[in-house]
Parts: structure tokens; sequence; C-alpha cells
């Protein structure tokens, strides 16, 4: 983990850059402790939105958010994808790079969607394969995110968790955990959502994600939860994320909004809220300890 954040505990808390938010997060007057970034929109050799990041870059960790590599296609790699993401890395220095545990394409097809896959060995072999060609490009270790899924495939052959748990013991990446989806996945596959967390290898987090999600209803009646990344986070999402850092302890803590933008204030009122849970954590560590 980057040395900044056990050295600035009250920056435990970041958020979801976005251009618009640029002259609110550049200013002094609040306490958001780092950024992250989507790689794809920053693969460019230059330009005024590069130079933003670059400036931004000196002032505050940035992290490196991947959406297009396709970590669970069974197609290969999309190697020139690979290779302007190394440069992407090899240039920001990200304190973390992560990925999705989803495929994207197939064939020559891109999809906007980061979608699910079968649970099997074959495609846990193509996934480690995979994570283990990421890294070895990038000289890095990349921690993969946990999906949020909605259908569950009848051919799986193990739980999501022992899936995770797979990938992250034989690959040696690391575990970008999403609180949200965990809440979204549990809720659409009738699970208990503590225990998913419980089940997880909770010592290979490097990062938590919190963001909101929509509400629907499915053709039985049921609720049907979509991760919308447009909203605030969930109540019911706050309490397994207090759960999960009770667990866990101070972990750098992003929060997603990707559509739908608030107010900086808003944004800014949800990261803080996530440094006070932090805080709390922490000076009750201390206290045990002491």
């Amino acid at each position: 983990m980057n040395t900044f954040w056990t050295e600035n505990p009250q920056h435990w808390a970041g958020i979801g850059y976005k251009p618009r938010y640029f002259d609110d997060v550049i200013s002094s007057d609040h306490q958001i402790g780092w950024l992250e970034i989507h790689a794809e929109n920053y693969m460019m050799d230059g330009g005024p939105v590069k130079a933003k990041l670059q400036e931004l870059a000196q002032k505050f960790p940035i992290t490196c958010h991947g959406v297009g590599l396709s970590i669970g296609s069974m197609q290969p790699l999309d190697t020139e994808h690979l290779q302007r993401l190394k440069r992407l890395n090899d240039w920001l220095k990200p304190a973390i790079f992560s990925e999705h545990l989803a495929w994207s394409t197939h064939s020559t097809k891109y999809y906007n969607d980061l979608l699910p896959l079968p649970y099997t060995q074959q495609v846990l072999g193509v996934v480690v394969d995979h994570i283990k060609q990421v890294q070895d490009t990038l000289g890095r270790q990349m921690l993969l995110e946990n999906p949020s899924t909605y259908i569950a495939f009848n051919d799986h052959e193990m739980p999501e968790t022992d899936f995770i748990q797979h990938i992250v013991a034989q690959s040696g990446c690391g575990l970008l955990l999403d609180v949200n989806n965990v809440y979204v996945t549990a809720t659409n596959q009738n699970l208990d959502a503590t225990d998913y967390i419980d089940q997880l290898p909770l010592d290979s987090v490097g990062e938590l994600h919190l963001s909101g999600h929509a509400v629907d209803i499915d053709a039985t009646g049921a609720p049907l939860l979509i991760d919308s990344h447009d909203a605030p986070v969930d109540a019911a999402v706050w309490a397994l994320y207090y759960h999960t850092i009770d667990k866990l302890g101070a972990t750098p803590t992003l929060i997603e909004w990707d559509s739908n933008f608030p107010e900086w204030s808003v944004l800014r009122d949800q990261a803080h809220r996530a440094n006070i849970a932090i805080a709390a954590i922490t000076e009750e560590t201390y206290r045990v300890a002491g």
C-alpha cells in the first residue's frame, strides 16, 4: 500500500475524478485525500486533459482503474491496449492499478457493459493467465474488483467468493473490494452480504469502493438492484462498509459517481463520511492497542 495513507490517516477517502470538479479538487478547502481515474480516458500522448491530470498528480496520489482489458474474456488480451495501459502507468506511476472481474469484448466487438462470466475451472485458468500477463507487462501487482451481478449461470462450478479466492491465490493479484457490488449481488442473488464479505480473502484487499445503486423490480416482483453509480451511497451499503472496515481496519476508500453528477459538496460530504468511519476505526484500534 502506498505510504501516503499510513502517513496521512485523515485522507483515507478519495473520489472518482471527473474534469467538471477540477477547480474544486485543486483547491485546499477540503479533505479529499486521493483521486481515481479511468485509464481509458487518459491514453492520449498529450493535450489539456492529460496536462490537468499531471497537475493533479503533483498534489494527490492517483489510482488508475481500467475498464477495458476484458480480463474475463476467453479470447487473448488486446496487446495494443495493454501496451497503452503500460505507457500510462509508467508515466503516471499510480498508487494503485485495478481492473474488473468481467469481460467486454468478443472477436472485434467491444461492449460498454462489464459482463459476467461463469465460475468454472476453465474460466479460472483463463482469468489467472490474463492477470499474470497484465502484472508481468506493467511490472506491478494489480487489484481485481469483484463484480455486481444480476443473474447466475447454470454451469457455475463454485461460488463467486471461492472463484475470487482461487484467482488471488493463483495469480498473486490483490482485491479491490467494491462494497456496493457485494450488496447489489447479494440482493439480486438472494445471498447474505455480510457472509459474502467474510468469505473473501480479506488480507488481499488493497482498496474499497462505495457508490450508489438504482432499485428496480424483476419479472417476479422481487427487488432488482442496478449498479448505477449515479446516487448517494445507500444506508444499507454504509452499514456493510462499517462491517468491512471493522474487519479490515483503515483501508483506502473511494466514492464512485459516474453519471447524474451532483454538486461538489455532495461528493465531498460522501468522502468525508467515509473518513469519519475510518478515523473511528483507527482510533478504536489505537485505544485497544494502548
